[in-house]
């Protein structure tokens, strides 16, 4: 242990932002027995709410008795990938939110200039999993500890968030960042900022459902 950690701090300056990764971040995550990973990615929408054909994403998806929910979590990638395997989500995109330019592009939001977050949308059937649940995944996918970063991937855009639509998400939001906070689960504090969700652009069809398309396994579940 002495030596790895004589090791570690002996990394250059070149290595410093790998040797921060190392060290602030979690090992990757395995959900609870409680949590079930048994639907097959492949049969999941990919239009949560009917994005980019409906104005109101929100509407639609409670018109046909289902919720929204908007991550930010770093690369989307993986993240929805790993959504996609969850029972009671219907449909998955990633794209880009909380920012000011209109239609942003992957280029445009990789500069930092366009205050964008990488995002998932997901839509869910609340009979089968909660929000609250919805949420426990994302604590549990990512490390809310890394300000504007998640491991290598360095940039505002893979800040940690929790875009809300309306009042009753954002309780449950604020509730379940305290909990994670007194949870004593890391070692550092949470950066997670809580927002009201803003417009979702959806991301270029080649990152949609980007794992499938490219036959990945997905590190943080796959065994």
């Amino acid at each position: 242990m002495m030596r790895a950690t004589t090791a570690l701090a002996a990394l250059t300056l070149a290595g410093f932002g790998l040797a921060f990764y190392l060290v602030q971040s979690k090992p990757p995550a395995t959900p609870t027995p409680a949590i079930d990973l048994s639907q097959k990615r492949e049969s999941v929408g990919t239009r949560p709410g009917d994005v980019g054909l409906a104005p109101d994403i929100w509407k639609v998806a409670r018109t046909r008795g289902n919720e929204l929910a908007l991550l930010g979590a770093g690369c989307f990638w993986c993240i929805e990938d790993a959504y996609r395997r969850v029972p009671g989500v219907v449909a998955t995109a990633v794209g880009y939110a909380g920012g000011t330019t209109e239609k942003p592009t992957y280029k445009e939001v990789c500069t930092g200039t366009t205050g964008h977050a990488e995002v998932n949308l997901i839509e869910f059937n609340p009979k089968k999993i909660s929000y609250q649940e919805i949420l426990d995944l994302f604590w549990l996918w990512h490390d809310p500890t890394q300000l504007n970063r998640q491991g290598p991937d360095v940039g505002t855009q893979y800040r940690s968030v929790i875009f809300t639509f309306g009042p009753d998400q954002a309780r449950i939001a604020r509730e379940s960042l305290a909990r994670e906070e007194k949870s004593k689960e890391h070692r550092f504090p949470i950066v997670t900022q809580i927002q009201s969700a803003p417009r979702f652009w959806m991301a270029e069809d080649y990152h949609q459902q980007y794992y499938i398309k490219n036959g990945m396994k997905n590190w943080k579940i796959d065994k």
